[in-house]
């Protein structure tokens, strides 16, 4: 089994900036892939963005790129999610996933296995 634990949402005002951790604990794959997912309130969760774990490659949703940087410290199992001129549209519960492989889509939620307990972000106008 794996345990996430996300942390450091909060609220800020429009244009500022927040910084997500996630920490991953138990049996983490080598291959692993670490992602970042939020759900505004009354609308389906959506992917954010992904980093894999061998070689950090990363990918974004459009809506977020530019913006939002994804991380990881391999040496912690840990993924970060920076989070740069944020807007009130940015407003949701972000959530850490994690899947022990690192084939198929990173932005498809049903390829993760694994899932935080979620952080609310609040961004006011």
């Amino acid at each position: 089994q794996v345990q996430l634990v996300e942390s450091g949402g909060g609220l800020v005002q429009a244009g500022g900036s927040l910084r997500l951790s996630c920490a991953a604990s138990g049996r983490t794959f080598n291959n692993n892939v670490m992602g970042w997912f939020r759900r505004a309130s009354g609308q389906e969760r959506e992917f954010v963005a992904a980093i894999r774990r061998s070689d950090l490659r990363t990918t974004y949703a459009d809506s977020v790129k530019g913006r939002f940087t994804i991380s990881r410290d391999n040496t912690k199992n840990t993924v970060y999610l920076e989070m740069n001129s944020l807007k009130p549209e940015d407003t949701a519960v972000y959530y850490c996933a994690l899947k022990n492989y690192d084939s198929g889509s990173y932005s498809y939620e049903g390829e993760y296995g694994y899932w935080g307990q979620g952080t609310q972000v609040t961004v006011s106008s």
